[in-house]
């Protein structure tokens, strides 16, 4: 039998980060530079268009900055780009996460896991691997959520380190980065293409995020 004061103990807890967090207010936290400046060429890599979203879709997902952008390599393998930032203030929205946002948009999961991308020395991303499909269109999505030094690669651990951050240092910014590569047949060949934008540009964006 668990004794009674562990009960007591864990209640106490849970009510005094809720207290916490509901009586402290959060610092939002300016990005480094607008996503605007994310170089348009860089390595074999060149923009082919950028898109803006909606008014409604910005008063659904609210970021405080974001960039959608379609690249090519030399093969002219395109690569989408969605990088959100949310600066933890009151104007400032959570995350959606694909797995919420791409069924409502008739998309379906086909597949999923999560793996370790090397970015060369002694750096690594943990990020999501998906497949999702719609009708006969198939597309690679490789994702992440950031939250300041850390790549996480589920809700459960962006939600706590959110919580740690407003405790300790009153900020809750994060940013959800998204790469994904439409596809026939071959699988693999969108990965290697994602993975290869992955490694060129994940030092350039993480300019721009603070630390």
């Amino acid at each position: 039998m668990i004794p009674r004061w562990r009960f007591i103990l864990v209640f106490a807890l849970l009510a005094g980060t809720t207290l916490f967090l509901h009586l402290h207010e959060d610092v939002a936290v300016p990005i480094n530079r607008p996503f605007a400046e994310l170089p348009r060429h860089h390595r074999e890599w060149r923009m082919v268009s950028q898109s803006s979203f909606s008014t409604n879709v910005l008063k659904v997902l609210k970021p405080t900055d974001y960039i959608y952008r379609v690249y090519v390599n030399g093969d002219g393998v395109p690569v989408h780009i969605y990088v959100g930032y949310h600066s933890g203030g009151k104007e400032s929205g959570g995350i959606h996460s694909p797995k919420h946002c791409m069924p409502g948009s008739g998309w379906y999961q086909a597949a999923e896991e999560r793996v370790a991308v090397d970015l060369g020395g002694q750096s690594r991303v943990r990020l999501v691997k998906a497949v999702y499909q719609k009708g006969g269109d198939s597309e690679l999505f490789l994702y992440w959520f950031q939250v300041k030094d850390r790549a996480l690669s589920d809700e459960y651990s962006l939600k706590l380190y959110e919580i740690v951050n407003s405790m300790l240092y009153s900020r809750r910014e994060s940013a959800f980065i998204r790469v994904s590569v439409p596809f026939n047949a071959d699988r693999e060949s969108a990965y290697a293409a994602g993975v290869a934008f992955i490694r060129d540009f994940y030092p350039l964006i993480m300019e721009f995020l603070p630390r």
